[in-house]
Parts: structure tokens; C-alpha cells; sequence
């Protein structure tokens, strides 16, 4: 990996030394510069976890990707800073309060200052990782964070302010590798019931909100409120990738 290439992509400048400040940096930083994206499953493009395509895609095409490939890039670039990270799976809750199989979501603890729970790939996550052992709540940009042991495991959950907590994963401290998640990754690409198949999504932190991409509509969120716009055919759907997150796909035949 070249760790300067890396760090160029996110935009980062800050010093490289493997302490908590540093790990807070890095983490808004990736969110705020690489978009948590699912546009190869419809290109029909096979998403491979191994680190060098990995890198490939995120650093060198300066594209996005979804949690296996952020966080499992994330994880690599730590490691080379000198942090101790280790993969976790997580089960997410869905719409319903039903959990997901394991494997369905990767996420990171990282030991240095922590430990922490860090994850640059799960749409509207925090915006710095959380203190993984602290059970009380821990707010970042206005938004409550907690996690609560559950015997061997945790919960991660999120309140919007004057909302009620909505949990969003649990996951357990076993250590993982990547290619553990590799049959699940292939799920998501290729099964009718996963979400990532019914439709395009690119989407990525601002530092004043979030700025979403789907199929049909552009939201932007910040201080001033919501913003929607219609996006009307695949040129328009093109134009506001490249605009908005800097990816510019092959042209249309």
C-alpha cells in the first residue's frame, strides 16, 4: 500500500502518529472524502475482498464502496500507521427490528487510546468512533451514540436530537479476516433480497450533513435544511455522480 496515495485520497494532512487524536482524524476525514457506494453490483462488476483491489478501486479510481471494502481498507491503512485493529462482524437491525444474519455488516475495534468502535461504512454512522468500553452516551455532531454489553456482545444505537434510540448492530469482540465475510459479500451482490440489488445508492458525509445519490433523486442535507431534486435518466443520474462524489463512470453506449 502507499500509505501517501492513501491519505491524499481522504484528504488528509494531519500527523500519522498511532494515538487517539489521530484515529478521530482519519475517520471523518475517509468519511467526509470516500462514499459508501454500491454502483459495481449494477454494473455487474464482481466485488473482490483482497486488499490490492481494494486499494485499487477506493485510492486509485477514487471511487467508493460498501462496508467489506471501506472498512476493510480503513483497517489496512491503520495497521500500516501502527494501530491494533481488529475486524468485528456485525448483525444490523433492519426496518422491521428484525437482526441480520452474521457477516451481514464489517465494523472495526481499534486499541490505541481505546479501544474503539470505528466504521467508515455504514451510511449515517458516526462521525468519529465511539469509545467501544463507555456505556454511556457519546454525542458527535449532534447525534447520541451508545454501546451496550449484552453479554459477549454489544449494540450500537443512535437518537436523533429529540428522537427516540433506534439500534442499529450488534456485534461480537471475536476476531475476524476478511475473507470471512466473503459469502456474505457475494450475497449482497447477487441476491434478489438484499437491498444493494434493488437500486443504486452513493452517498457521503459533508461537514455540514450528507450529500445522497439514488436512482431518481439527489438529497442534500446541512444547516439550512433538506434539499431534494428529481434526477431524471441515466445522463442526469451521471452527471450529478461526477459533480457530487468525483467518479465519472464509462460513457453511456
Amino acid at each position: 500500500m502507499d500509505v501517501d496515495s492513501y491519505l491524499a485520497r481522504i484528504g488528509y494532512g494531519g500527523s500519522c502518529a498511532p494515538v487517539a487524536e489521530t484515529l478521530r482524524a482519519l475517520h471523518r476525514a475517509h468519511l467526509e472524502a470516500v462514499p459508501f457506494e454500491n454502483l459495481d453490483i449494477h454494473l455487474g462488476r464482481p466485488v473482490v475482498l483482497d486488499e490490492t483491489s481494494l486499494y485499487d478501486k477506493i485510492v486509485r479510481q477514487r471511487r467508493g464502496g460498501f462496508c467489506y471494502e471501506l472498512n476493510g481498507l480503513f483497517a489496512a491503512l491503520l495497521r500500516c500507521l501502527g494501530f491494533g485493529v481488529t475486524l468485528l462482524s456485525a448483525r444490523v437491525v433492519d426496518e422491521s427490528g428484525e437482526v441480520t444474519p452474521e457477516f451481514d455488516h464489517l465494523t472495526l475495534k481499534v486499541e490505541e487510546g481505546g479501544p474503539w468502535l470505528a466504521d467508515v461504512g455504514f451510511g449515517d454512522v458516526f462521525s468519529e468512533p465511539l469509545r467501544l468500553e463507555e456505556s454511556d452516551v457519546q454525542v458527535h455532531d449532534g447525534t447520541a451514540y451508545r454501546v451496550l454489553a449484552q453479554g459477549t456482545d454489544r449494540l450500537m444505537s443512535r437518537c436523533e436530537p429529540g428522537g427516540d434510540w433506534q439500534d442499529r448492530y450488534h456485534f461480537s469482540l471475536t476476531p475476524r479476516r476478511l475473507g470471512d465475510f466473503s459469502a456474505m459479500c457475494r450475497y449482497h451482490q447477487t441476491s434478489r433480497a438484499s437491498h444493494f440489488t434493488q437500486g443504486r445508492i452513493c452517498s457521503r458525509r459533508t461537514s455540514e450533513g450528507f450529500v445522497t445519490l439514488t436512482d431518481d433523486r439527489l438529497i442534500v442535507t446541512g444547516a439550512g435544511g433538506r434539499q431534494e431534486t428529481r434526477v431524471v435518466g441515466e445522463q442526469a443520474f451521471r452527471m450529478a455522480l461526477a459533480k457530487r462524489f468525483g467518479i465519472k463512470l464509462l460513457p453511456i453506449d
